[in-house]
C-alpha cells in the first residue's frame, strides 16, 4: 500500500528562514529516487538544489517558480510504496508505478513493499526532521513469506544510518566523495555537521580539484540546458509612477542587512599605505615558471594576510556584544570578495592559516567558480574571520570598505599600476599598489592596525620577508 509523504522546505542552515523557488526539477507523476534533487531554490546566499529524502511518485507540488516559501512550508508530496526508482523497467515496473500512484489499495504489491517504503530505498542518510529512517511501527504483512524475505532489507540500512542536519551537508558529502557512514559527528547527539564532512574530505586528500558530480547527477544536469534557466529576478522590479521598485531581498537583501548592522555596531577606522609591488609580481612569475599549479596574485596576498594575522592575532577576532568580550579566534577562515551575476559574495577559505600559496590558489579558484556558477553552498559563504577585498579588479586605487560583520578587520587591495617611484635612491617606474586596512577600533588601537598594514606592505615589497614564517 502506498503511503503519501509530505516533504517540506528544510532548514538550509546558516540562519536562513526562507527561499525562493527558481526551477522545479520534477513534475507531478515523475518517479524520484531518494536524495534526488527535486527543486532549485535561491536563498539569501546561494542557489541550492534541494534533494528529497523520499523515493516514489510525485503526487503534488507546492509553490510556483518565483514564489518565496518559508522554511517548513510544503514543497511536494511523494507516494512512497512499490514504485522504487531502482525497480526493473519491465512490465512489472509499470504496474509498480501505477500502484504507488494510488493513494491506497490492498494489493499484494503494495503490501510487499512496506519494508522498502519504511527503509526509504536504502538511503540511510537521515535528514533530521524529514529523515529516511524507518518509523517505529512496521506495517504488518498478510503473507508470512513476504515478511521473512523483507526483514533483511528492513534491517540492512540500520547499521549505516547517519544523522545529517541539512541536505546541504549531504550534498557536500556526495560532491567531496565522503562516505557519511564513516564520519563521526561532532554536533549534538552525534549530528554530522559541515565541518565534519570537510575534515573528512581533507583527510582523504582533497587538496586537488573538486570531484566531478556523480554520473546520475551529471546526466540530469546535461538534460537541463542553461537556456531553460529563468532570468534572474534581482534585476527585475515593478514600474510605478515614481520609478522602478526592485525588491530588497535575496543576496541584495542580505548584503543590505549585514552592512547596515556593521555600520550601526562597529566603530571602524581605515588607514592606507602605498607599496611597491614590483618584487611581488616578479616572485609570482618565478613561482609559475617552475611548473606545477599556478599561483594567483590573490593567493599570494591571502598568504601575506595569514602571516600578518599570526603576527597580530588581535585582528582575527570578533566582539561578543552581549557578553561585552573580545573573542580572539584560533583559526583564520579567510573570506574574499567575488563578483557574480547575483551580486557580490564572500566565499570563505577554511583554515587558511594552515594552507600554503598553492593550496590557497586552488581553493580560491574552486570557490570562485562555484560562486559564479551559482552552485556555492551557504556554508561556504559563512563563518569568515577576516576578509580580503581585491577591488583593484574594478580599476580603482582605494576604498573605505565596510567591515563584514561580525569580523573585526578587512584588507583592501587596489589596482597595481606603473607609477614613478623612488627606488634605491633613484626615480624609476615601478608597479605600485594602494593598500587600505579597515578595522574595528574596539579590538585594537591604531598602533596594532598600523603595524599589521606595515607588515603587509613590507611583504608586498619584499616577499622574502615571508620566508621567516615558512
Amino acid at each position: 500500500m502506498a503511503v503519501v509523504r509530505e516533504f517540506t522546505l528544510p532548514d538550509l542552515g546558516e540562519g536562513l528562514t526562507e527561499a525562493q523557488v527558481v526551477r522545479w526539477l520534477v513534475k507531478v507523476g515523475d518517479v524520484v529516487a531518494v536524495d534526488q534533487p527535486v527543486v532549485e531554490v535561491e536563498t539569501a546566499k546561494a542557489m541550492v538544489e534541494v534533494p528529497c529524502p523520499y523515493g516514489g511518485v510525485v503526487t503534488a507540488r507546492f509553490g510556483e517558480e518565483g514564489e518565496e516559501l518559508p522554511v517548513g512550508a510544503p514543497l511536494l508530496t511523494v507516494a512512497v510504496g512499490e514504485t522504487a526508482p531502482t525497480a526493473p523497467t519491465g512490465g512489472t515496473g509499470g504496474a509498480d508505478t501505477a500502484s504507488a500512484a494510488k493513494p491506497a489499495g490492498p494489493t499484494d504489491g503494495g503490501e510487499a513493499t512496506g519494508s522498502r517504503a519504511n527503509g526509504e530505498e536504502g538511503s540511510g542518510n537521515v535528514l533530521v526532521g524529514y529523515g529516511t529512517q524507518a518509523p517505529a511501527a512496521r506495517r504488518r504483512r498478510v503473507r508470512p513469506q513476504a515478511r521473512e524475505t523483507a526483514r533483511p532489507a528492513e534491517r540492512a540500512p540500520a547499521p549505516t544510518a547517519v544523522a545529517v542536519i541539512s541536505p546541504l551537508v549531504r550534498r557536500l558529502a556526495r560532491e567531496r566523495g565522503v562516505d557519511l557512514t564513516q564520519v563521526r559527528g561532532t554536533g549534538p547527539d552525534g549530528l554530522i555537521l559541515r565541518a565534519d564532512v570537510e575534515e573528512a574530505a581533507l583527510t582523504a586528500l582533497t587538496a586537488q580539484a573538486p570531484r566531478t558530480a556523480p554520473v546520475g547527477q551529471t546526466a540530469r544536469h546535461t538534460a537541463r540546458p542553461e537556456t531553460a534557466r529563468p532570468a534572474r529576478r534581482g534585476s527585475g522590479g515593478r514600474r510605478v509612477a515614481d520609478g522602478l521598485r526592485v525588491p530588497l531581498r535575496g543576496v541584495r537583501g542580505v548584503v543590505a542587512e549585514k552592512l547596515s548592522r556593521s555600520r550601526r555596531e562597529i566603530p571602524d577606522a581605515t588607514c592606507w599605505v602605498d607599496a611597491d609591488a614590483t618584487e611581488l609580481l616578479a616572485a609570482r612569475r618565478a613561482m609559475n615558471a617552475s611548473g606545477g599549479a599556478k599561483v594567483s596574485l590573490l593567493a599570494l596576498l591571502a598568504r601575506i594576510c595569514t602571516a600578518a594575522l599570526a603576527k597580530y592575532p588581535e585582528l582575527n577576532a570578533t566582539v561578543d556584544t552581549e557578553a561585552q568580550e573580545i573573542v580572539r579566534l584560533p583559526d583564520v577562515h579567510l573570506g574574499f570578495a567575488a563578483q557574480t551575476d547575483r551580486g557580490l559574495v564572500v566565499p570563505v577559505v577554511r583554515d587558511a592559516n594552515a594552507r600554503n600559496a598553492v593550496e590557497l590558489s586552488v581553493e580560491m579558484a574552486r570557490l570562485t567558480e562555484a560562486a559564479r556558477a551559482g552552485k556555492i553552498s551557504p556554508a561556504e559563504l559563512a563563518g569568515g574571520t577576516f576578509t580580503l577585498n581585491n577591488y583593484g579588479v574594478f580599476g580603482v586605487d582605494g576604498s573605505t570598505p565596510i567591515i563584514n560583520h561580525p569580523e573585526a578587520a578587512m584588507l583592501g587591495v587596489g589596482r597595481i599600476a606603473p607609477k614613478p617611484w623612488v627606488h634605491e635612491g633613484e626615480l624609476a617606474v615601478r608597479h605600485v599598489v594602494q593598500l587600505s586596512f579597515t578595522f574595528d577600533h574596539r579590538v585594537c588601537d591604531g598602533g596594532t592596525a598600523g603595524g599589521f598594514l606595515r607588515y603587509v606592505a613590507d611583504c608586498v615589497e619584499q616577499p622574502a620577508v615571508l620566508l621567516r614564517t615558512v
